[in-house]
């Protein structure tokens, strides 16, 4: 299955972009996160600890940091991660840090120091609500296009289309499904489900969790395409008309131009730019897949298309 946007998984792997030289994707938002970090203790302190604990070159980092809980939201992520088992944390702990002197407050995480695994999440909080949250309608709307391509490609093709749509990023080789990895190493499932994460932090390869054990993830990185990038407040006032309307409420389920012109009657042309209209206003995100470009509503779109921005703040 795919699941939606996680946090603790998209705050460890923002902590990865920090001081990482590429891509240009995230040049801006690290600048940006550089002048916080610079004017804030907590911040900097922040992200040193979550350096410490997930390098950013290297091919491991603890699984408790992510626990399948954060797909429930931060908070629950976060009550999951401080309810570690002791003898959990020592044994990632010394994977970690194999090579590595572990300072003193690590020694005292890896024995179950109950005020040290807390100081993990504060920071976990510290870093996602200072440099992640801020634009997390952007990290949505990104992951949202991407779960509407495999949505599409499971509607057409089923299991096989779906896990075929993940390339480059991961080769379903019936029946394995191959990734590129910093070590080589093989999962056997042995009938568990594998959850599938789009990422707005990941980069370049995609991450698993090292336990076996564990429910197994694959988190892999959305498509940063620029047609994301063409949002401008002031197209809101050119939304006015039925046929926009009609497009919009079509786009509800993920679809090419095409698509839409053969569910609406309306010229192929017209439909391109009423969605042209509509991406430049937030409420449709357009993904580029093998030759084909497919539009989805964002959260803003969906909320207006179901009329739920329209209510009285009494009634919501």
């Amino acid at each position: 299955m795919t699941v939606g946007s996680d946090p603790l998984w998209e705050t460890v792997l923002a902590g990865h972009q920090l001081t990482a030289r590429g891509p240009m994707t995230f040049t801006a938002w690290r600048q940006r996160a550089g002048r916080l970090a610079s004017r804030a203790d907590a911040l900097s302190s922040a992200v040193q600890l979550l350096h410490a604990l997930a390098p950013p070159r290297t091919g491991y980092f603890p699984d408790f940091l992510t626990p399948q809980e954060g797909q429930r939201g931060l908070e629950a992520g976060l009550e999951a991660l401080c309810a570690t088992p002791r003898a959990r944390l020592r044994r990632e702990l010394v994977k970690a840090f194999d090579g590595r002197r572990a300072p003193m407050w690590v020694r005292e995480l890896a024995e179950g120091r109950s005020g040290r695994i807390r100081q993990v999440a504060q920071a976990v909080h510290t870093v996602h609500r200072t440099l992640v949250a801020p634009d997390w309608a952007g990290t949505d709307k990104l992951v949202e296009a991407d779960r509407a391509v495999r949505s599409r490609a499971l509607r057409d093709g089923g299991v096989h289309g779906l896990l075929s749509s993940l390339r480059p990023h991961l080769r379903w080789q019936p029946p394995v499904l191959e990734m590129d990895y910093p070590e080589s190493r093989d999962v056997h499932l042995n009938g568990r489900g594998l959850c599938l994460i789009p990422s707005r932090f990941c980069w370049g390869k995609p991450v698993a969790l090292e336990n076996p054990s564990l429910p197994q993830v694959v988190v892999y990185p959305v498509d940063h395409s620029p047609l994301f990038a063409t949002e401008d407040p002031r197209a809101l006032g050119a939304l006015v008309g039925r046929t926009r309307a009609r497009v919009l409420a079509a786009v509800e389920t993920a679809s090419t131009c095409s698509d839409l012109s053969r569910r609406l009657g309306i010229a192929p042309s017209s439909v391109s730019e009423h969605v042209s209209v509509l991406r430049a206003a937030g409420l449709v995100v357009s993904v580029r897949h093998d030759n084909r470009v497919i539009h989805t509503l964002t959260p803003l779109g969906r909320g207006l298309g179901r009329g739920e921005l329209l209510q009285p703040a009494a009634e919501r």
